[in-house]
Order: C-alpha cells, then sequence, then structure tokens
C-alpha cells in the first residue's frame, strides 16, 4: 500500500473542515492572473468569503469525504484551468457580483484567448508617421496619414471571441493603450442548498429585477386595491376609494350630512346664481343680498355690470353659466 504524505492528509482535513463550515461553496479559476493582482482580491474578499488553492486530486477527496453537503462532488468536473475553491456564507449570486466587480481591464497576451470581440476604434492616434502605421495595416488596421498623425479610419474587429491573440496583435493593442482583457476571479460555479449553480445562471441584471419586481408590486397593489382584497398595503387606499365614492353618491342624491352639507350648499349657490344671471331684468327682479353677490363678481363674468357698457356688434357675446362659474370661483373660493 502507498504511503500517503502527511501534508495531504492535512490538506484534505483542511479542506473538508472548510466545506462543512460554510453554506456555500464555489469553484473559481485564477488562471492567468498576476500574483500582485491576486493579493489585491484575496484582501477585497477578507471577512466576505475565503479562496483556498490546492491539487485537484486533494480538492476532489475532500468533496467525496463531505458528510454535510449531498451532491457536492457534482463540482468536480468544474476544475478547469488553474481551479480553487472558494468558502463563503454570502448569497451566490451576491457572490458572484463582488468578484466580477472587482475585474480590472488588462493588457492582451499573445496566446491567450479572446472572451470577446476586440476592436479597436476609429479616430485619432498620439503617434507619427513611421513603421508603426505600417504594423497597424499589416494586422488589418485601416491606418492612415492625416495632420502629421496615424489615424484609424474605422472601427475593426482585429480579434473575434474564441480566437487566440497572436503576437503582433498583442503588440500593437498595447502600444495603443488598449486592454480588452479583464484580470480577475472567474466563478465557475456554485453549490447551495444541494443546489448547483452555473455561471451563467449567476449573471443576472440586478437592476432590472429590481424594477421588474417593484413592476410586478404596483399590478398586483392596483389589482388587491380594484378587487377590495384587504391586506396592510391595500387598506388605507380601499378605504379612501370607498369613502370618496360614498361621497359621489351623497352628493349626487342630495344626502345632506355633515361631510356633504357644505358642498350641497356651495352647489345649490351656484345653480341660484346661474339661474338668476338669466333674468333680462335683473335689476328689478333680483333683492338687494343677491345684487351685492352680482356686485362682487369679476366684471368681466358679471352680466349686470356688462348691461352698462356699450360694446360693438361684433364684439357682444351673451352670458353663458361657464361666465357665473369663473366668477364663482372667487365668490366661494
Amino acid at each position: 500500500m502507498a504511503h500517503v504524505a502527511e501534508w495531504k492528509k492535512e490538506e484534505v482535513k483542511d479542506l473538508k473542515s472548510l466545506i462543512d463550515s460554510h453554506s456555500v461553496i464555489g469553484v473559481v479559476d485564477l488562471l492567468n492572473i498576476p500574483a500582485k493582482q491576486m493579493q489585491q482580491m484575496r484582501r477585497s474578499l477578507i471577512g466576505k468569503a475565503k479562496i483556498k488553492m490546492s491539487k485537484k486530486n486533494l480538492i476532489d477527496l475532500a468533496l467525496k469525504n463531505s458528510d454535510s453537503k449531498t451532491n457536492i462532488t457534482e463540482l468536480a468536473p468544474y476544475m478547469k484551468g488553474q481551479p480553487a475553491i472558494i468558502f463563503t456564507d454570502l448569497n451566490p449570486f451576491r457572490l458572484f457580483r463582488i468578484l466580477e466587480d472587482s475585474k480590472t481591464p488588462a493588457p492582451a497576451k499573445a496566446g491567450t484567448t479572446a472572451t470577446e470581440d476586440i476592436v479597436v476604434p476609429a479616430g485619432d492616434t498620439s503617434f507619427e508617421p513611421g513603421p508603426f502605421l505600417g504594423e497597424l495595416q499589416q494586422i488589418g488596421i485601416p491606418a492612415k496619414i492625416d495632420k502629421k498623425k496615424i489615424v484609424i479610419s474605422k472601427d475593426t474587429v482585429v480579434v473575434k471571441a474564441g480566437e487566440i491573440v497572436s503576437k503582433n496583435i498583442a503588440s500593437a493593442l498595447t502600444r495603443m493603450d488598449i486592454n480588452p482583457m479583464e484580470v480577475g476571479i472567474d466563478l465557475r460555479v456554485v453549490y447551495e442548498d444541494e443546489t448547483i449553480y452555473a455561471s451563467d445562471l449567476l449573471n443576472i441584471d440586478a437592476d432590472k429585477i429590481m424594477q421588474d419586481i417593484v413592476y410586478a408590486f404596483q399590478r398586483a397593489t392596483n389589482l388587491s386595491i380594484n378587487a377590495s382584497i384587504h391586506t396592510k398595503k391595500t387598506i388605507s387606499p380601499i378605504i379612501n376609494n370607498a369613502f370618496s365614492k360614498a361621497m359621489n353618491l351623497a352628493i349626487n342624491a342630495s344626502i345632506v350630512n355633515d361631510k356633504t352639507s357644505q358642498v350641497l350648499i356651495s352647489l345649490a349657490n351656484s345653480k341660484m346664481l346661474a339661474l338668476a344671471s338669466k333674468l333680462t331684468d335683473a335689476e328689478n327682479a333680483l333683492d338687494e343680498e343677491l345684487l351685492n353677490k352680482f356686485s362682487s363678481l369679476p366684471v368681466a363674468s358679471t352680466p349686470i355690470a356688462n348691461k352698462e357698457e356699450p360694446k360693438d356688434d361684433d364684439e357682444e357675446e351673451e352670458s353663458t353659466e361657464e361666465d357665473v362659474a369663473a366668477g364663482l370661483g372667487a365668490l366661494f373660493g
């Protein structure tokens, strides 16, 4: 029987302990991350998550030996590149977003695979005419001389997603200070409560999700109010709506109570003044109190005042209920 080094046993024991003591376990890829950036990312995760690098076979053993996590061995197929295990109690979606936000732009290296199209934008450059113009043209970038500067004629895709970055393209991009790559920790998969979340499921638009939730809440609230479904959120609008309908019904039916009396009196007074305005001989037909009310209305909307001022035929207009209503705003406001 082959002898197993003591440090390997301790490594598996340590990994198993971390697996059993955290609710969320993830597999990350640390390939092509410089040591300096890796140290910075580890510091940014202090208090949030812990990353543990180890050999693949030792990680496999720790996953198989876990007593508290059912089907956690399903993480093993995702250990590619330079894998490591991340341990946390954060929500998987929150963990994914933290890792994505920590990524920083980086220059393209020869031999790396482009994760998305690499585009050289059109526009002026800071380079004067020289050999670099030929280098750009050689890799398919439409460049020319304009006002003693090298100018890119149009946006150009120099590497398509999934293609390998050549040495010449990597050199040209670096000279133009174009950093199309991202340096960061790639979260491949996460385990939580016997569920496996691949990275494509974790990459969600949090702002859009929140907008959808708010929209759904508004529609549900409107439905509850219109259907008179009583909840803590709808009881006040339902009561206010019922009160408004009861008030309208009472006013239209001329039901007098302490809530409607002032409104009904105002309406009756408005109708009385509108009727009085129809009289052809208002000064003789109306008593002194009504005449005083008319005199307090704005001149433009008072029929008696208008009667005393001669008008041209083309300017003469008859008094309407709208004219009286305009004056009533000043009388009862």
